[in-house]
């Protein structure tokens, strides 16, 4: 799969109006002020979008949205992540169907399944979809941690394109990236670890601090990019 993830994504916050239903109008004012920041992408329905607490139609509101009033200015990375694999296959056919370009699928909560479950899970996720998908690693959150040897398991499946990784452990982060090859794309999910991942020769971040400071973390990757490191360290 030629698609790869790279840049400043943001992690959308989802805005709720005073009496708890989806502020369509800030979601777009925040789509529109992103892309005008000059992101790289837009991923809503993620930890930052507070998933957890959304319905399956919210999502499906949310997603749209974002996708809309992008207009194919930047690729759209859902979030789709569930406790069971059935959730997670379809919420991730809705997001195909809403017309993202990827889709971030988060480890099961909860309950802990071992490494051939989560193969498991993550196969038939990505089976059942002709979009990309990202690895989400959050241990934090989940109490689930993928290994080294999981994810290079995983980049085994063709549609199966790289990791966003939220452990805070920098030397699982390198790991991913010297134990994968450079068309698997790891991002940095810890903002405070974007110039670190990059150094390591990650390919960007799904960031939450450019909900509110785009040119900030974008300024961290282009000095990156453009060989100033000593740029990229200030921002």
């Amino acid at each position: 799969m030629s698609f790869q993830p790279k840049g400043i994504v943001p992690a959308m916050v989802t805005p709720i109006t005073s009496d708890g239903k989806i502020n369509v109008e800030a979601l777009r004012k925040l789509t529109r002020y992103l892309i005008e920041g000059g992101v790289h992408g837009l991923f809503p329905v993620g930890s930052q979008g507070e998933f957890y607490a959304l319905t399956f139609e919210e999502k499906k509101k949310v997603i749209e949205t974002v996708v809309e009033e992008t207009q194919g200015r930047v690729p759209v990375y859902a979030g789709t992540g569930a406790i069971t694999t059935r959730e997670a296959v379809a919420l991730t056919q809705m997001a195909e169907s809403a017309g993202v370009a990827a889709v971030s699928v988060l480890t099961p909560y909860f309950i802990h399944p071992n490494e051939n479950e989560l193969f498991e899970f993550y196969s038939a996720v990505a089976k059942s979809t002709r979009l990309p998908v990202l690895l989400y690693n959050n241990p934090g959150r989940t109490g689930v941690n993928l290994s080294a040897n999981f994810v290079v398991r995983a980049s085994s499946i063709d549609n199966i394109v790289g990791i966003k990784d939220s452990s805070g452990d920098l030397t699982l982060t390198a790991e991913y990236i010297r134990r994968t090859d450079k068309t698997f794309s790891v991002l940095a999910g810890r903002d405070t670890l974007i110039y670190g991942t990059l150094c390591y020769g990650g390919k960007g971040a799904i960031a939450a601090t450019a909900n509110v400071a785009p040119g900030v973390i974008l300024e961290i990757y282009e000095a990156f990019v453009a060989g100033d490191m000593k740029r990229s360290l200030e921002a």
